[in-house]
């Protein structure tokens, strides 16, 4: 099961299941949806596909969603609506954005559309976050658009296409550009830490996708991504008592939490940086929590439809880390991240130090769909998350849509993300006695090359 944000990382994961569900049972290729205008012929083809896709997401929601009420609405003509919308929209794009927005209605952190893989690879150049209540573009990939036009980090983002980001509304916007419909360029409206504003044009690299999709081909691009992330500086160590671990995912193999650990458990002091990390597996957070404390630790409790079930960390007995632990969050620290930083507050282990987390906190399962002829190998992927559990902590107490405060809330300002300066990072040092800079911590892990 999964404990996660909505993140390109889960749509990869996604990608990965249905590839992996077509080596079983289709043709060694997939044909990709065409970007030309639609004749009639495929139009009305695309129409019965989304249809096809609107009703298994339906099926899907019945027979997985944990709350049997849908948060009040009433699924029926919700859907019906829905099929309306499709039997008129004009295109393959709108299609698939009334499938998708059907579900975004939920309001449902777990609960999406993944729709077929993209004709193109779009990669936008550069990476905005709220932080705060306020968007401030945090990093620019060097030779991008972005860059040649002066984007730079610490500049306020105070609409996109016209859009202001918020808090709420942020992840549909990177949802709608990174996974439903992928665009060329942004058009972006920013503040300079001068207070200069500039609306700027910002083109994409967009690259053509073959348009047919060899398996292997599948596998190895996600594999490679795999490689760039394992390239990716994930420890430091400060002199010989303070251990820095910067944990982008909750995707480690117990092994490797382990291997991660026993370099942790010779130092003083643990800063377990969180920041960015979106969630992952739930066998991975209690590995971890079962770190940090001598006994068994309830996380809580996963309420679905008919039952309640605890979710118990096992201590690690000898082998925990007893030493001084802080935590570093942000507003993209999502579900599992989110459950390890409460705990570790709950239980009073240790402190954590930074921004208010996401607020996405739902236990889900990824559910695929297949349309087309397997005979032809004319295939079109799709699948949907659904949210099956509710995730109660031991205070009685959901994050969904609240997340978490840190102990000590520690903003960036404009001017120290321009400088690219990590005063957290600094502080969560300070805390456990050592010296380190805000300027030399804001280079331990340079959000730049993170960047795809």
């Amino acid at each position: 099961m999964k404990l996660r944000i909505r993140s390109a990382l889960l749509t990869r994961a996604c990608l990965l299941v249905l590839a992996a569900m077509l080596c079983l049972f289709a043709p060694a290729s997939i044909q990709t949806a065409s970007a030309q205008t639609p004749t009639a012929e495929d139009l009305k083809r695309d129409r019965n596909r989304g249809l096809a896709m609107l009703q298994l997401v339906k099926d899907y929601l019945k027979e997985y969603y944990y709350d049997p009420k849908f948060h009040g609405m009433d699924l029926d003509a919700r859907f019906k609506t829905s099929e309306g919308k499709i039997k008129e929209a004009v295109n393959l794009g709108q299609i698939l954005g009334i499938v998708a927005q059907t579900l975004v209605e939920l309001n449902d952190s777990h609960t999406f559309f993944v729709p077929p893989p993209r004709p193109v690879d779009v990669e936008y150049g550069w990476k905005m976050q709220m932080i705060g209540d306020t968007c401030y573009v945090v990093a620019v990939k060097p030779g991008s658009d972005a860059e040649a036009q002066g984007l730079k980090p610490g500049d306020e983002v105070l609409s996109l296409d016209g859009f202001k980001p918020t808090r709420q509304t942020i992840w549909k916007m990177e949802y709608n550009y990174n996974v439903l419909r992928p665009q060329p360029g942004k058009r972006v409206l920013i503040r300079t830490p001068n207070g200069e504003q500039r609306e700027l044009a910002l083109k994409a690299k967009v690259e053509k996708r073959p348009k047919q999709i060899n398996l292997e081909q599948l596998y190895n691009e996600i594999n490679d991504e795999r490689e760039d992330e394992k390239k990716l500086p994930r420890y430091v160590e400060l002199g010989s008592d303070v251990f820095i671990w910067k944990l982008r995912e909750f995707g480690l193999t117990e092994s490797k939490v382990d291997d991660m650990m026993k370099k942790a458990r010779q130092r003083k002091a643990l800063i377990l940086d969180l920041r960015g990390n979106g969630g992952g597996h739930e066998i991975t957070l209690k590995r971890m929590v079962g770190y940090f404390f001598d006994k068994d630790i309830t996380i809580g409790e996963v309420k679905r439809r008919k039952e309640t079930k605890p979710v118990k960390a096992k201590t690690r007995g000898d082998k925990v880390f007893k030493g001084q632990l802080v935590v570093l969050v942000d507003s993209k620290s999502g579900s599992a991240s989110e459950l390890f930083a409460r705990i570790i507050q709950l239980e009073k282990r240790g402190t954590v130090i930074g921004d208010r987390t996401a607020g996405a906190v739902m236990r889900s399962i990824y559910r695929p769909g297949l349309l087309g002829d397997m005979s032809s190998g004319n295939m079109v992927p799709y699948g949907a998350s659904i949210t099956d559990a509710d995730f109660i902590l031991t205070n009685g107490q959901s994050l969904e849509h609240v997340g978490v405060t840190p102990d000590e809330i520690l903003l960036p300002t404009a001017a120290q993300l321009a400088a690219k300066l990590d005063p957290a990072l600094a502080r969560a040092a300070l805390l456990v006695g050592a010296e380190l800079s805000a300027e030399k911590a804001g280079t331990l892990f340079p959000l730049e090359l993170e960047l795809h």
